[in-house]
């Protein structure tokens, strides 16, 4: 089974991936509504992989992505951005994200990167 935490601001952004990783028998462990949230959540939970929106408030995804990072160099996050935010995307790539994911969201294009980042 692999342990998953969702990161977004939007509850309807969360009940969606959560929907669809259901579907593929994927456990969501937790969802958080911040990065601040995130990295507490992260540290308790120990998940296998976090899918981490990056406009949010509290404190955004690139800052959770470089604190959840420090704590656990293996840590395997999935960053989610709205179109159009290559500049941002590309910064969280050198961070250390694992892979991103363009919203709206393309079910198979979800399960497919959750995938190639869990097996990379």
């Amino acid at each position: 089974m692999t342990n998953v935490l969702i990161v977004d601001d939007a509850k309807f952004m969360r009940v969606t991936l959560t929907t669809m990783l259901q579907n593929e028998n994927y456990v969501i462990v937790g969802e958080a509504e911040n990065g601040k949230e995130a990295i507490e959540m992260y540290k308790e939970l120990k998940p296998d992989i976090v899918t981490m929106d990056i406009t949010m408030p509290v404190m955004n995804g690139i800052d959770a992505l470089r604190a959840i990072r420090e704590f656990d160099t293996q840590a395997k996050i999935v960053v989610c951005s709205a179109m159009g935010q290559q500049k941002v995307v590309l910064e969280a790539i050198e961070i250390g994200a694992s892979d991103f994911i363009v919203k709206p969201f393309d079910e198979n294009r979800v399960i497919d990167t959750i995938e190639r980042v869990l097996h990379k």
